[in-house]
């Protein structure tokens, strides 16, 4: 195991600690990382090996972080680890069309220059996210990490939550976080239940070598299957989301790479000059699912355990750690006046503030595709014709500027870039 004194990963004991956060992948270690900066001692459980987390290996997955996504990174100390490999979002352009036939004369355009704040996100790639992160936890030592152990089973008592892991060990905390993705065990076993539905779709991803500059541009290319994102990666590079309907999907999925970039190229244009791939190419099923409550006796839930929505906006990683960022702030001003921060007052606060955030994205993100992922003619023209009126307007441009940028609700102290 690599340098196990300086990861200070626990095997095959129990230790106490105030906060178990199961999941490692990226919402659950900046958590971590924003309460230990707030003086708690967190534990994080991760199933997955320590060796897979840190590949440093390029593969073309990669993240659409909102301006407040990257204030909160900075605010936990992970954004100077990244920044040299982050691709500044300038631009978003949002069209109709259909594959070959090029977009509609109606679309929207967003720049960066309409707020004042600067760029409206930035792109950073999957590998050097999660090594940011995995090396900003070792580096602070109010964090202990359990690597490549999974939790079979938990329980709460009036006074703490306890959990076994797969090798027989157990751990108590004062609260348990459940950073476990959308079949999150930790709201199974808390009783959570969940409501959603499937799209009939599934993402293609990849990423994309061209011969021609991005010039920091997103695009949003909606056709009848699902939307195409080309979003902008450092160099001649972009990264690819492009939803099919499902039997579709798997079709192109199952083609070898020149098949692959042919059934692409119709659908992406030749804007960015010739295309190749570069990395792996990945699926991803596309559904909908929420959690019933986003709390439980001495459980709270984050990211795609509390939410899993479509990636029309790529809002899901953005989401995710707005709740790390409110739970964070919920549960440290909690311990500063001296409550229980498991208690359910707590944790209602949390709940209560993230709720209706949370709704109304999922409500819009899910809208936003039944609007476009389909060909009814009738709605073609109200939708062209509403993009059309968006881009006309300053002030309706600037809205949707500043909501792509994290910027509106009430925002957390972290993604304010301040600290708690």
């Amino acid at each position: 195991m690599d340098n196990p004194a300086r990861a200070r990963i626990l095997q095959g004991m129990t230790k106490d600690t105030e906060i178990l956060i199961v999941g490692g992948g990226l919402n659950g270690p900046a958590l971590a990382l924003a309460l230990a900066r707030a003086g708690h001692r967190v534990t994080v459980i991760d199933a997955m090996p320590e060796t897979t987390r840190k590949d440093a290996g390029f593969d073309g997955r990669a993240y659409a972080l909102a301006l407040a996504s990257q204030r909160l990174l900075a605010a936990i100390g992970v954004w100077s680890r990244v920044a040299d490999h982050a691709q500044p979002i300038l631009e978003i352009k949002v069209t109709d069309g259909h594959a070959g036939a090029g977009p509609s004369p109606f679309f929207m355009h967003f720049h960066h220059a309409e707020i004042e704040e600067g760029p409206m996100g930035f792109m950073v790639e999957d590998r050097f996210l999660r090594r940011a992160l995995l090396d900003a936890m070792d580096d602070h030592p109010a964090i202990t990490r359990i690597n490549g152990r999974s939790v079979i089973a938990q329980e709460t008592t009036d006074a703490a939550t306890t959990v076994t892991l797969d090798d027989g060990s157990t751990l108590s905390a004062d609260l348990l976080v459940g950073c476990d993705g959308r079949t999150s065990g930790t709201a199974r076993r808390a009783g959570i239940r969940r409501a959603g539905w499937d799209y009939g779709q599934t993402a293609l991803v990849c990423a994309i070598e061209h011969d021609k500059p991005h010039h920091g541009i997103a695009h949003q290319f909606f056709m009848p299957p699902g939307p195409l994102a080309i979003l902008p990666l450092p160099g001649n590079q972009s990264s690819i989301v492009w939803s099919e309907r499902t039997a579709m999907a798997a079709r192109i999925h199952a083609l070898d790479d020149a098949g692959y970039l042919a059934a692409l190229r119709p659908r992406f244009g030749d804007f960015l000059g010739n295309i190749r791939l570069a990395g792996k190419r990945w699926t991803y099923p596309l559904n909908l699912t929420v959690a019933t409550s986003f709390i439980a006796d001495r459980v709270a839930l984050v990211g795609d355990a509390a939410h899993g929505m479509h990636p029309i906006a790529g809002q899901g990683l953005n989401a995710g750690l707005r709740d790390v960022a409110a739970l964070a702030e919920t549960l440290t001003l909690a311990a500063r006046r001296g409550e229980d921060i498991g208690a359910a007052p707590v944790l209602d606060r949390y709940q209560q503030w993230r709720r209706f955030d949370t709704a109304t994205l999922v409500a819009a993100t899910d809208a936003f595709n039944r609007l476009f992922s389909n060909d009814n003619p009738l709605l073609r023209v109200g939708r062209d014709l509403g993009m059309g009126l968006i881009n006309a307007i300053p002030a309706l441009r600037r809205t949707f500027v500043r909501e792509a940028a994290g910027l509106t609700g009430d925002l957390p102290r972290l993604m304010r870039g301040r600290p708690l």
